[in-house]
């Protein structure tokens, strides 16, 4: 297992990554002791005589728990293999405390797609509900009370899954049709703000009826689908803004960067120089490298007038200069970058984009947008009947 961003890789399928969340490690137990709570009722809902089942309620508990979570990764790749299908680029499947994402680094092209996508979950989840209460009904009135019990579970698990996700609450799978739904109407910035509210809203009921059931799993559900719909929202308002954008329009100017020859020493005063951590190594004016000031001090002092800059230098990040400034942003992301080197047409070094610099590029144009909305609502308030 390999640790990343929260959470631990356990596996990969097709070359995408499959990780468990923390927070799914952490609400296991709680699981166990809620469904092993449940035991006898859920025995009695079954038909099944509790006394016939062989195991503890917690250890039952815990079984269904992971059976839950088994039934979300179905799910899940059910989402993965339709996005494949579409020419979508699926980047990790998670598993979390309140159920899965398939996270895409890109998604199908057309809405049409991506409602059939959030939709094969779902019916993913409920067909297999029908086959596990198909294997229930077909060894009802044997002897097999264990296997018995542990299909009604599965396919009311399953129900469960496949309903809930039904739900038009943003990012759920039913917020997702909604949206696919609207942006034929009303473009992907607008129908995103719409099926974010409505998942705002979903997500205010859930914490009221945690209040009322006294209930705090409830709670849990709807602080991530409040902070998912808003999360999903601000991605898609900076997709629309970056896409219309260069990288020229967002980078730093950067025509030189530490040369592969010079020594650590100059390295270090380069990198001072231009009050940066992170720079391009360069190469007859071309970016073969990145050096930054942890690599030039895990050298000795002493040492630093001896040993060359591409001694420690690292593989670099390579952006052109007329790419679309989402593209950029996406790199950085799925590379998790320090920095991007942006080169011209000839592959020389011109620039170097980061976080900071995205930042900045972002709060100019959405005061340019403002702006021009401004403007663009003033003169329709000015103008003659």
């Amino acid at each position: 297992m390999r640790e990343s961003r929260g959470a631990l890789k356990v596996g990969s399928l097709r070359g995408i990554p499959i990780r468990v969340h923390y927070s799914l490690l952490l609400v296991l137990p709680l699981l166990a002791y809620l469904f092993g709570g449940a035991f006898r009722r859920a025995a009695e809902v079954a038909e099944v005589p509790p006394e016939q089942l062989m195991g503890s309620p917690m250890l039952w508990g815990l079984g269904v728990a992971v059976g839950l979570f088994a039934s979300v990764f179905v799910h899940e790749l059910a989402h993965t293999f339709y996005a494949l299908a579409r020419g979508g680029q699926v980047r990790s499947i998670t598993l979390m405390m309140v159920g899965g994402v398939s996270e895409l680094s890109e998604a199908p092209p057309r809405p049409r797609d991506e409602a059939l996508m959030a939709l094969v979950g779902p019916l993913t989840s409920l067909a297999l509900a029908g086959l596990f209460g198909l294997a229930t009904w077909g060894v009802e009135g044997t002897t097999s009370f264990n296997l018995q019990f542990a299909c009604f579970y599965l396919a009311s698990l399953n129900l469960f899954l496949g309903l809930f996700n039904l739900l038009p609450a943003f990012p759920m799978d039913g917020g997702r049709i909604l949206r696919a739904v609207l942006s034929g109407r009303m473009g992907p910035v607008r129908a995103t703000r719409v099926a974010s509210l409505v998942g705002r809203g979903f997500a205010v009921l859930f914490a009221l009826w945690g209040v009322v059931s006294f209930n705090p799993f409830l709670f849990v559900i709807a602080f991530f689908i409040f902070m998912g719909a808003e999360g999903e929202s601000r991605q898609v308002r900076m997709k629309a803004l970056l896409e219309r954008v260069s990288v020229s329009e967002l980078m730093s100017p950067r025509g030189a960067g530490v040369e592969a020859g010079a020594l650590l020493e100059q390295a270090l005063w380069d990198l001072r120089r231009e009050r940066q951590t992170a720079l391009p190594v360069t190469e007859d004016g071309r970016p073969v490298g990145l050096v930054d000031v942890e690599a030039v001090r895990a050298v000795s002092e002493a040492d630093r007038i001896h040993r060359l800059t591409r001694e420690v230098m690292r593989p670099v990040q390579v952006v052109r200069l007329d790419e679309d400034g989402w593209r950029a942003v996406r790199q950085l992301a799925e590379n998790s970058a320090q920095l991007l080197a942006v080169v011209d047409a000839d592959g020389r070094l011109v620039g170097t984009l980061d976080v900071d610099d995205v930042q900045r590029g972002m709060m100019l144009l959405q005061t340019r947008e403002e702006r021009a909305e401004r403007d663009a609502r003033r003169w329709r308030q000015e103008r003659p009947a």
